[in-house]
């Protein structure tokens, strides 16, 4: 008997029939002598509808009660699956994150998980029931309901999946794995059989929307093995685990992009130590991350200074940098949303050459410009205008033969 962990999603659970169908899943895989924590999202579009519904009577919602409205979409679900599950003679119950004991920190809306009371699934698991777990909530030491982000079901699975000690974490999705790269910009990506955390955290983090972050973050500190799979196909999906062989593996996995980049260039600002510090301090504390940085050489004792940030910060820290300039007596702040990262990923990289020389001469043959750079262990990034990211893309796909060809 095998303890498995699946999570539904929205677009999984958006409607009665879809509800029917994951309950004649779950029931499957109980029947198949395995017990079954199962984990749901909000259908699909409520959250939204929640958070519209919120910002028609407020500007800027207090956070509190923004995850009290918001965890109720979960609430919905959870019941009616429960109700599905009982409908078809499978003895069920439901818990919201509060009643399961999920506990978090107290940052509302971004919770981070921080102990997990395991008594009463097992207990009810035990008696033979399937459980089925709010995604998405917890509560602080306080009792405050807490909301763990978008995407927060996936780390909700994950978390539950360490705590339990489950054989596997079952991610149901609209898709049927992970793929080299997004099927919708290349149409000959390659569904992944097998994806090492690490590069997943790449993927992830780059763009790729299959996982959320901080659920692969989880699942590789407590070596969950994840397995992402279609909710309305059967299929072996794509697992992700711990890497086994570097020295085996492809020299890239994956081709990645995010469209969501702009970039940002402090103009002749005087260059002595501490000039980093002083423009990216005040960004820091405004909660805004930054991604690829790069330093210009200096002349005349001044230089430029470019980073990236989220195009939805992008406003927010043009503002903050406006008087940062105005101290530091650089001659101007310039910015460009019109870009896009491009990366490639793979564990192979550790122990093969050229990685970074391949890319750079398919970009150079397809004439586009490279802006910046940003490296790892296992990824090398660029900065390149929007208008050439699905060129770079199946460019740097067929190069590395991830359709399956041979490699440029």
């Amino acid at each position: 008997m095998a303890l498995i962990v699946q999570k539904f999603g929205g677009t999984s659970v958006g409607g009665v029939e879809r509800i029917r169908a994951v309950a004649e899943r779950v029931t499957a895989s109980h029947r198949a002598g395995h017990q079954v924590v199962v984990v749901v999202s909000a259908m699909s579009g409520e959250t939204d509808r929640l958070l519209q519904l919120a910002r028609a009577l407020a500007d800027a919602p207090a956070e509190r009660e923004l995850d009290t409205l918001l965890s109720t979409g979960e609430q919905v679900t959870i019941a009616l699956l429960s109700m599905a599950l009982e409908g078809i003679g499978q003895p069920a119950v439901s818990f919201t994150g509060g009643q399961v004991a999920i506990m978090t920190d107290s940052a509302h809306n971004r919770a981070r998980i921080e102990h997990i009371d395991d008594h009463k699934i097992r207990a009810a698991l035990d008696a033979g029931k399937i459980v089925v777990v709010a995604g998405f909530q917890g509560v602080d030491p306080h009792g405050n309901i807490t909301t763990l982000g978008r995407g927060g079901s996936d780390t909700t699975a994950v978390a539950l999946a360490a705590a339990l000690h489950a054989d596997e974490c079952d991610i149901f999705t609209d898709v049927d794995g992970i793929y080299t790269t997004d099927p919708r910009v290349e149409s000959r990506a390659r569904r992944l059989d097998r994806i090492t955390f690490e590069e997943m955290l790449e993927m992830a983090s780059l763009g790729a929307k299959v996982l959320q972050t901080r659920s692969v973050e989880f699942a590789m500190k407590y070596h969950v093995p994840v397995r992402v799979l279609s909710s309305f196909q059967d299929g072996p999906g794509t697992l992700v685990t711990n890497e086994e062989n570097s020295v085996e593996a492809p020299r890239v996995s994956g081709i990645a992009f995010s469209r969501n980049e702009a970039k940002i260039t402090v103009v002749g600002v005087p260059d002595h130590p501490g000039i980093a510090y002083a423009i990216l301090g005040p960004i820091s504390a405004a909660n805004i991350n930054v991604d690829v940085i790069l330093q210009n050489i200096s002349e005349a004792g001044k230089t430029d200074f470019t980073f990236t940030v989220d195009r939805n910060d992008f406003a927010k820290t043009q503002g903050i940098l406006q008087s940062v300039a105005q101290q530091l007596g650089a001659e101007d702040v310039r910015g460009d949303t019109h870009i896009v990262k491009v990366s490639v990923v793979g564990v192979g990289m550790r122990s093969h050459a050229g990685i970074a020389a391949t890319m750079f001469e398919t970009l150079a043959r397809e004439n586009i410009n490279i802006q910046m750079i940003s490296t790892s262990e296992i990824k090398i990034s660029v900065v390149i205008e929007e208008k050439y990211l699905e060129l770079a893309v199946r460019a740097l796909h067929a190069a590395f033969a991830l359709d399956g060809g041979a490699a440029a």
